[in-house]
Protein backbone atom coordinates (compact mmCIF):
# COMPACT_ATOMS: atom_id res chain seq x y z
CA UNK A 1 0.00 0.00 0.00
CA UNK A 2 1.48 3.31 -0.80
CA UNK A 3 2.88 5.41 2.00
CA UNK A 4 3.49 9.44 2.66
CA UNK A 5 6.57 10.07 4.00
CA UNK A 6 8.62 13.55 4.45
CA UNK A 7 12.10 14.46 4.98
CA UNK A 8 13.65 14.53 8.55
CA UNK A 9 16.25 17.62 8.98
CA UNK A 10 13.58 20.71 9.09
CA UNK A 11 11.84 18.91 11.69
CA UNK A 12 15.14 17.89 13.82
CA UNK A 13 16.41 22.11 13.51
CA UNK A 14 12.59 23.36 14.38
CA UNK A 15 11.67 20.62 17.41
CA UNK A 16 14.99 19.05 18.33
CA UNK A 17 16.17 15.65 17.68
CA UNK A 18 15.01 14.72 21.22
CA UNK A 19 10.58 15.53 19.92
CA UNK A 20 11.29 15.28 15.82
CA UNK A 21 10.69 11.95 15.12
CA UNK A 22 7.66 12.01 17.32
CA UNK A 23 5.98 15.52 15.87
CA UNK A 24 6.10 13.84 12.45
CA UNK A 25 4.56 10.45 13.11
CA UNK A 26 2.09 12.58 15.54
CA UNK A 27 1.07 15.03 11.96
CA UNK A 28 0.72 11.60 10.62
CA UNK A 29 3.04 10.24 8.41
CA UNK A 30 4.05 6.61 8.12
CA UNK A 31 7.68 7.38 6.91
CA UNK A 32 10.88 9.55 6.66
CA UNK A 33 13.83 10.53 4.50
CA UNK A 34 16.86 10.57 6.31
CA UNK A 35 18.64 13.30 5.69
CA UNK A 36 22.02 12.64 8.15
CA UNK A 37 23.83 11.27 5.13
CA UNK A 38 23.87 14.89 2.59
CA UNK A 39 27.14 16.30 4.66
CA UNK A 40 29.99 14.17 5.39
CA UNK A 41 32.44 16.86 7.16
CA UNK A 42 30.62 15.60 10.17
CA UNK A 43 31.60 13.57 13.66
CA UNK A 44 29.22 10.98 11.59
CA UNK A 45 31.43 10.23 9.00
CA UNK A 46 34.88 11.72 10.96
CA UNK A 47 34.77 9.32 13.47
CA UNK A 48 35.70 5.90 13.93
CA UNK A 49 33.54 2.69 12.83
CA UNK A 50 32.04 1.54 16.05
CA UNK A 51 30.74 5.10 16.61
CA UNK A 52 29.48 5.34 13.11
CA UNK A 53 27.15 2.11 13.94
CA UNK A 54 26.15 3.21 17.15
CA UNK A 55 25.21 6.85 16.69
CA UNK A 56 22.89 5.11 13.57
CA UNK A 57 21.49 2.57 16.32
CA UNK A 58 20.50 5.15 18.23
CA UNK A 59 18.72 6.98 15.75
CA UNK A 60 16.96 3.90 14.11
CA UNK A 61 15.77 2.84 17.66
CA UNK A 62 14.46 6.38 18.01
CA UNK A 63 12.40 6.51 15.12
CA UNK A 64 11.34 3.05 15.21
CA UNK A 65 10.06 4.04 18.79
CA UNK A 66 8.14 6.69 17.27
CA UNK A 67 6.41 4.46 15.04
CA UNK A 68 7.69 5.40 11.65
CA UNK A 69 9.73 3.85 8.85
CA UNK A 70 13.02 4.95 7.41
CA UNK A 71 11.89 4.69 3.73
CA UNK A 72 14.77 6.20 1.98
CA UNK A 73 17.99 8.04 2.81
CA UNK A 74 20.01 10.74 0.71
CA UNK A 75 23.50 9.84 -0.08
CA UNK A 76 25.64 12.79 0.12
CA UNK A 77 25.59 15.86 -1.89
CA UNK A 78 27.95 18.89 -1.55
CA UNK A 79 27.32 22.53 -3.63
CA UNK A 80 29.04 23.72 -5.42
CA UNK A 81 29.93 19.93 -6.93
CA UNK A 82 33.29 18.29 -6.21
CA UNK A 83 33.59 15.37 -8.26
CA UNK A 84 36.40 17.34 -10.89
CA UNK A 85 39.67 15.22 -9.99
CA UNK A 86 39.92 11.14 -9.49
CA UNK A 87 40.83 11.77 -6.09
CA UNK A 88 37.56 13.76 -5.16
CA UNK A 89 35.72 11.28 -7.29
CA UNK A 90 37.33 8.57 -4.63
CA UNK A 91 37.05 10.27 -1.56
CA UNK A 92 33.00 10.80 -2.56
CA UNK A 93 32.52 6.83 -3.52
CA UNK A 94 33.99 6.21 0.02
CA UNK A 95 31.74 8.36 1.79
CA UNK A 96 28.99 6.91 -0.31
CA UNK A 97 29.91 3.41 0.52
CA UNK A 98 29.73 4.13 3.98
CA UNK A 99 26.29 5.59 3.82
CA UNK A 100 25.11 2.74 1.89
CA UNK A 101 26.36 0.20 4.75
CA UNK A 102 24.76 2.56 7.16
CA UNK A 103 21.49 2.93 5.27
CA UNK A 104 21.27 -0.79 5.97
CA UNK A 105 22.42 -0.36 9.36
CA UNK A 106 18.69 1.78 9.45
CA UNK A 107 16.96 -1.22 8.09
CA UNK A 108 16.25 0.81 4.93
CA UNK A 109 16.35 -0.78 1.60
CA UNK A 110 16.44 2.76 -0.11
CA UNK A 111 19.07 4.97 -0.89
CA UNK A 112 18.73 8.47 -3.16
CA UNK A 113 21.88 9.65 -5.02
CA UNK A 114 22.43 12.52 -7.73
CA UNK A 115 24.50 12.10 -10.34
CA UNK A 116 27.85 12.81 -10.31
CA UNK A 117 29.37 16.39 -11.61
CA UNK A 118 32.74 15.59 -12.20
CA UNK A 119 33.12 19.45 -14.08
CA UNK A 120 30.61 21.54 -12.62
CA UNK A 121 26.58 22.28 -13.87
CA UNK A 122 27.61 24.27 -17.00
CA UNK A 123 27.92 23.85 -20.49
CA UNK A 124 29.18 20.20 -21.21
CA UNK A 125 29.29 17.08 -23.85
CA UNK A 126 26.74 14.74 -22.52
CA UNK A 127 28.82 11.51 -23.44
CA UNK A 128 31.76 12.24 -21.33
CA UNK A 129 29.53 12.70 -17.89
CA UNK A 130 27.66 9.86 -19.11
CA UNK A 131 30.07 7.46 -19.34
CA UNK A 132 31.67 8.41 -16.42
CA UNK A 133 28.81 8.50 -13.91
CA UNK A 134 28.51 4.88 -16.14
CA UNK A 135 31.26 3.47 -14.26
CA UNK A 136 30.44 5.52 -11.32
CA UNK A 137 27.02 4.47 -10.22
CA UNK A 138 27.77 0.40 -11.91
CA UNK A 139 30.20 0.24 -9.10
CA UNK A 140 27.68 2.04 -6.41
CA UNK A 141 24.97 0.00 -7.18
CA UNK A 142 27.18 -3.31 -6.37
CA UNK A 143 27.68 -1.49 -3.16
CA UNK A 144 23.87 -1.59 -3.02
CA UNK A 145 24.33 -5.46 -3.93
CA UNK A 146 26.29 -6.21 -0.88
CA UNK A 147 24.05 -4.64 1.75
CA UNK A 148 21.14 -5.21 0.59
CA UNK A 149 20.26 -1.59 -0.80
CA UNK A 150 19.07 -0.02 -3.99
CA UNK A 151 20.57 3.01 -5.14
CA UNK A 152 17.57 5.24 -6.48
CA UNK A 153 19.62 7.84 -9.07
CA UNK A 154 17.69 11.31 -8.58
CA UNK A 155 16.94 13.67 -11.96
CA UNK A 156 18.64 17.22 -11.26
CA UNK A 157 17.17 20.54 -11.75
CA UNK A 158 20.16 22.57 -13.51
CA UNK A 159 18.79 23.17 -16.78
CA UNK A 160 22.40 23.32 -18.65
CA UNK A 161 23.53 19.90 -16.85
CA UNK A 162 22.88 16.77 -19.25
CA UNK A 163 23.23 14.27 -17.21
CA UNK A 164 19.91 16.38 -15.07
CA UNK A 165 16.75 15.29 -17.01
CA UNK A 166 15.16 11.91 -15.96
CA UNK A 167 15.14 10.22 -19.27
CA UNK A 168 19.17 10.68 -19.48
CA UNK A 169 19.00 9.13 -15.89
CA UNK A 170 16.73 6.17 -16.71
CA UNK A 171 18.67 5.68 -19.76
CA UNK A 172 21.67 4.89 -17.46
CA UNK A 173 20.31 2.80 -14.89
CA UNK A 174 18.85 0.83 -17.92
CA UNK A 175 22.52 0.47 -19.64
CA UNK A 176 23.76 -0.34 -16.14
CA UNK A 177 20.85 -2.98 -16.10
CA UNK A 178 21.40 -3.78 -12.32
CA UNK A 179 18.53 -4.67 -9.88
CA UNK A 180 20.12 -2.87 -7.15
CA UNK A 181 20.03 0.48 -9.63
CA UNK A 182 16.20 1.93 -10.18
CA UNK A 183 14.99 6.46 -10.14
CA UNK A 184 14.70 8.67 -7.46
CA UNK A 185 11.76 11.03 -9.34
CA UNK A 186 12.02 14.88 -8.02
CA UNK A 187 8.82 16.25 -9.10
CA UNK A 188 10.70 20.31 -8.63
CA UNK A 189 13.46 19.08 -10.72
CA UNK A 190 11.46 17.81 -13.72
CA UNK A 191 9.75 21.52 -14.18
CA UNK A 192 13.01 23.28 -14.45
CA UNK A 193 13.88 20.99 -16.73
CA UNK A 194 9.98 21.57 -18.67
CA UNK A 195 9.53 18.05 -18.11
CA UNK A 196 5.94 17.22 -17.12
CA UNK A 197 6.29 15.29 -13.74
CA UNK A 198 3.22 13.05 -14.62
CA UNK A 199 4.90 12.47 -18.10
CA UNK A 200 7.95 11.15 -16.78
CA UNK A 201 6.38 9.12 -14.30
CA UNK A 202 4.87 7.04 -16.83
CA UNK A 203 8.05 6.69 -18.68
CA UNK A 204 9.80 5.65 -15.55
CA UNK A 205 7.06 3.27 -14.81
CA UNK A 206 6.62 1.03 -11.59
CA UNK A 207 9.61 -1.36 -12.49
CA UNK A 208 12.28 1.48 -12.02
CA UNK A 209 10.17 4.40 -10.44
CA UNK A 210 11.59 3.54 -6.62
CA UNK A 211 11.23 6.80 -4.57
CA UNK A 212 9.76 10.42 -5.01
CA UNK A 213 10.80 13.66 -3.99
CA UNK A 214 7.66 15.78 -3.94
CA UNK A 215 7.75 19.36 -4.01
CA UNK A 216 6.63 22.60 -6.72
CA UNK A 217 8.10 25.69 -8.16
CA UNK A 218 8.00 28.11 -10.29
CA UNK A 219 9.22 26.27 -14.01
CA UNK A 220 12.49 28.13 -13.56
CA UNK A 221 14.04 27.61 -10.24
CA UNK A 222 14.43 25.01 -7.78
CA UNK A 223 12.28 26.33 -5.05
CA UNK A 224 10.80 23.45 -2.90
CA UNK A 225 7.56 25.20 -2.85
CA UNK A 226 4.23 23.35 -0.95
CA UNK A 227 2.40 21.16 -3.84
CA UNK A 228 -0.19 23.47 -5.95
CA UNK A 229 1.80 26.26 -5.16
CA UNK A 230 3.95 26.05 -8.48
CA UNK A 231 2.75 25.07 -11.75
CA UNK A 232 2.65 21.25 -11.52
CA UNK A 233 -0.37 19.57 -12.64
CA UNK A 234 -0.81 17.67 -9.74
CA UNK A 235 -4.19 16.28 -10.82
CA UNK A 236 -1.93 14.71 -13.62
CA UNK A 237 0.65 13.33 -11.43
CA UNK A 238 -1.71 11.42 -9.40
CA UNK A 239 -3.70 9.74 -12.53
CA UNK A 240 0.23 9.27 -13.39
CA UNK A 241 1.02 7.09 -10.30
CA UNK A 242 -2.53 5.38 -10.63
CA UNK A 243 -1.93 4.73 -14.06
CA UNK A 244 1.70 2.28 -12.84
CA UNK A 245 0.39 1.38 -9.92
CA UNK A 246 2.93 2.96 -7.70
CA UNK A 247 2.70 1.48 -4.20
CA UNK A 248 6.22 3.36 -2.63
CA UNK A 249 6.14 6.21 -0.90
CA UNK A 250 4.74 9.74 -1.60
CA UNK A 251 7.65 11.28 0.33
CA UNK A 252 8.16 15.26 0.44
CA UNK A 253 11.23 17.41 -0.13
CA UNK A 254 8.96 20.71 1.45
CA UNK A 255 8.06 21.92 4.28
CA UNK A 256 5.83 24.91 5.04
CA UNK A 257 7.42 28.58 4.87
CA UNK A 258 9.68 29.33 8.27
CA UNK A 259 7.38 32.27 9.08
CA UNK A 260 4.54 29.55 10.08
CA UNK A 261 4.92 29.65 13.96
CA UNK A 262 2.73 28.07 16.65
CA UNK A 263 -0.45 27.15 16.03
CA UNK A 264 -0.83 28.28 12.75
CA UNK A 265 2.35 26.11 11.95
CA UNK A 266 0.73 22.45 13.40
CA UNK A 267 -2.01 23.53 10.84
CA UNK A 268 0.17 24.02 7.89
CA UNK A 269 2.28 20.90 8.75
CA UNK A 270 -1.19 19.14 9.44
CA UNK A 271 -2.39 20.52 5.55
CA UNK A 272 0.93 19.44 4.13
CA UNK A 273 0.13 16.25 5.29
CA UNK A 274 -3.23 15.88 3.69
CA UNK A 275 -1.98 17.65 0.54
CA UNK A 276 0.64 14.70 0.17
CA UNK A 277 -2.48 11.71 1.03
CA UNK A 278 -4.10 13.79 -1.93
CA UNK A 279 -1.32 13.57 -4.56
CA UNK A 280 -1.52 9.71 -3.37
CA UNK A 281 -4.87 9.18 -3.86
CA UNK A 282 -5.73 8.40 -0.37
CA UNK A 283 -8.38 9.47 1.33
CA UNK A 284 -8.99 11.85 4.39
Amino acid sequence: MIKIGTIDGPYIRRYGQENAYETIKSIGYDCIDYQRFIHTDTPLFNGTESDFDASLASDRKQIESAGLEIYQTHGPWRFPPQDGTPEERAERFEKMAMSIRGTALLGCNNYVIHPIMPWGVGEQELQPLFDMNLDFMGRLAEEGRKNGVIICLENMPMFNFPMAPPKVCLDLAKEINSPWLKICLDTGHCTTQKVNPADAVRMIGKEMLRALHIHDNDGTNDKHWVPYTGIIDWEDFKKALQDIKFDGCVSLETVPPIKFTGKLRTLQEKSLFYTAREIAGLPF
